[in-house]
């Protein structure tokens, strides 16, 4: 029996508030962030990631009092991220509330990170985000918010994360972020075949055919969204019971 896929809106926060915007720029205010957490527990989501997208040492106090406000809303798994550079930092997100801690740039940096989150937190709770964008023949990794090049390989970090100890891969496509063209079906598969980990496939979704497709043909675990969600665009209640029609494995709310 094939595990459930699942359903992850994403929370992109900028001190108390939530924002989108489009291939990483171009954020507008989307809302606050535990009311929408509330919302989407509502709804069925599966699990919820959270992101600070400023990732500033002054902001922190911000950003653990959000998580703080968003998991008292929840009763499903909380992801959390966003200028988590060491293991005392992925400590006061855990102990604000998230049940997941997810590290990009710090990684990328030290790789040894992830290995110290992973002993201290076990595998399972330790998520490698991976922001790729498309050069030429491969994907290209980028840190700091999408702005410079690691100068790594996607499908090759990938990897290397994974030995390294990281128990989950998000996988954001920064060619579709916020596009709602569809998901990057061959950078998600190309990812999923590589690893033994799941894969969360991250930028471009708006329709359900595009979650149905991610899941079929990209081979991805679970497909995570925002403005969709945010705007209303399409509800995930609805989305799980389309995906169900479609044979698609996911979780039903009562």
């Amino acid at each position: 029996m094939s595990l459930a896929r699942r359903i992850i809106p994403c929370l992109d926060v900028d001190g108390a508030r939530v924002v989108k915007g489009v291939n990483f720029v171009g954020l507008r205010d989307a809302g606050d962030p535990a009311e929408l957490a509330a919302r989407y527990n509502a709804e069925g989501a599966d699990e919820l990631v959270v992101l600070d997208i400023a990732a500033s040492r002054d902001r922190r106090p911000t950003f653990l009092e959000t998580i703080r406000r968003v998991a008292e809303q929840l009763a499903i798994p909380l992801t959390a991220g966003g200028g988590i550079r060491t293991l005392e930092d992925a400590r006061t997100v855990v102990q604000a509330g998230a049940d997941k801690v997810t590290v990009n740039t710090a990684a990328v940096e030290r790789l040894a990170l992830i290995s110290e989150l992973s002993r201290e937190f076990g595998a399972q709770a330790v998520v490698l985000a991976i922001d790729a964008k498309r050069e030429g023949e491969h994907w290209d990794v980028r840190v700091r918010g999408g702005r410079d090049s690691a100068h790594l390989d996607a499908l090759e970090w990938a990897q290397r994360g994974v030995d390294a100890g990281a128990g989950e891969i998000l996988l954001t496509s920064m060619d579709k972020d916020g596009t709602q063209s569809g998901f990057d079906i061959s950078l998600t598969a190309e990812i999923s075949s590589r690893v033994s980990v799941p894969v969360i496939a991250s930028g471009g979704a708006k329709s359900p055919e595009h979650f149905a497709e991610i899941f079929d043909t990209g081979k991805a675990d679970a497909a995570l969204a925002a403005s969709i969600f945010h705007d209303s665009v399409q509800s995930i209640r609805e989305l799980k019971e389309f995906l169900k029609s479609r044979n698609v494995e996911v979780r039903l709310s009562c």
